[in-house]
């Protein structure tokens, strides 16, 4: 028996090389012509080296991580005997695992001289480094005489994209996610999808799109193709779902955002996917008692008073008495009562709290001097920096 083993590639086009010269030359217009008449150039470009025709693979090519390997097996008899029992087995050995590809596992019962056994596997290749396809075939010829023998085949799986990503976390508990997806290849890739599933807690937003005419429309451009080395950024905004928002404790230990899920496709259609291991973040740290912003205007009027909106939130596990003292700083004054009681806070739940202040200053101005005191353990949390506020003369405001 013949043992055989092809990769199954789509073709490429033929590139041929043009040669040709002045009119003024000693071969005048030869080969010009000769250029013209070769069915394999494109008419009316002949002097470009794409061709029309399309021509099947000449060596084994490359195989890169999250495309289907393909190939054809054949098992010849080139006796003239007829050989019974006849088992293909084709299994791909990685540094991690050992698959078995053979679409049947079952015997053939004979085969005739000339005859051949032929068989096409698939795999979606999902690790890098080298890869052994091992190939065994076992039979029994006439006179009852049980063979055996395999052949090797080696190959290195590349890795096609590289994929690096940067978390921003919000006062709002929202999470930003900026991945930056680099090809690698020696190709251009054209990128089918690249989208985000979250986990189970948070829902997202993709920031890719813009609204034109009311149409959704990539920022990329209608033609998504990432060329050889380029490196293209995707945005995504996750928000907690509404059950976990309100529980402050939870959401504050979440590292697991999702992971990113990209479908591309090189030359003629070949597809590719790849699918990353869950993303994580680095927790941001609350403390016993956060304090953030709900509501806040964007310009104010100089030494005119302007209200504002802050959630409390115990992030602790035990219960607060939590008392408000209010510092004035060079620019901000706050106006109200200092040291008033805010009563209990319970473990996870928040309170929101309205407060007036006023500017003496102009220009960009830091909101500070927000103490909160846990008359339980006597112990002071400040809170200074918590957004900015852009003070105005009102006459500028008028006009």
């Amino acid at each position: 028996l013949i043992f055989a083993v092809m990769r199954l590639t789509k073709p490429t086009l033929f590139t041929n090389i043009p040669v040709t010269c002045e009119e003024r030359d000693l071969p005048g217009n030869l080969f010009n012509q000769l250029m013209k008449d070769d069915p394999s150039s494109v008419k009316g470009a002949e002097t470009l080296m794409l061709g029309e025709m399309l021509t099947l693979p000449q060596n084994f090519g490359n195989i890169f991580l999250g495309e289907t390997f393909s190939s054809y097996i054949s098992v010849h008899n080139d006796s003239n005997q007829v050989v019974k029992d006849i088992l293909v087995k084709a299994d791909l050995q990685t540094s991690s695992q050992r698959l078995n590809l053979s679409a049947s596992s079952a015997a053939v019962a004979e085969l005739k001289p000339d005859c051949c056994i032929d068989d096409v596997i698939h795999h979606e290749v999902k690790e890098i480094g080298t890869h052994i396809l091992v190939c065994a075939v076992s039979y029994t010829t006439q006179t009852g005489e049980k063979m055996y023998f395999r052949k090797f085949f080696k190959f290195q799986v590349l890795k096609p994209l590289d994929v690096k990503t940067k978390f921003y976390n919000a006062e709002t508990d929202e999470v930003f996610l900026e991945a930056q997806i680099q090809n690698i290849t020696t190709s251009p890739m054209f990128m089918e999808k690249v989208s985000l599933e979250p986990s189970m807690m948070y829902n997202v937003a993709e920031l890719n799109t813009v609204d034109t005419a009311g149409e959704s429309e990539s920022t990329f451009g209608a033609r998504t193709y990432l060329q050889p080395m380029d490196t293209r950024q995707y945005l995504y905004c996750l928000k907690p779902k509404q059950e976990f928002a309100e529980k402050a404790g939870v959401i504050k230990g979440v590292t697991v955002i999702g992971k990113l899920d990209i479908v591309w496709k090189t030359n003629l259609g070949e597809r590719g996917r790849l699918q990353t291991s869950q993303l994580q973040r680095m927790a941001p740290g609350y403390g016993d008692v956060r304090l953030s912003l709900e509501t806040i205007p964007d310009t104010v009027n100089l030494e005119e008073p302007f209200d504002i909106t802050c959630k409390i939130t115990n992030c602790s596990e035990r219960t607060m008495d939590l008392v408000l003292e209010m510092c004035n700083t060079n620019s901000i004054h706050w106006c109200g009562v200092s040291g008033r009681q805010l009563g209990k806070l319970h473990p996870s739940s928040s309170l929101h709290l309205a407060l007036t202040l006023l500017s003496s200053v102009q220009g960009l101005q830091s909101v500070s001097g927000l103490r909160l005191t846990d008359t339980f353990l006597k112990r002071t949390y400040e809170y200074d920096d918590i957004a900015q506020v852009c003070v105005v003369s009102s006459e500028v405001k008028q006009s």
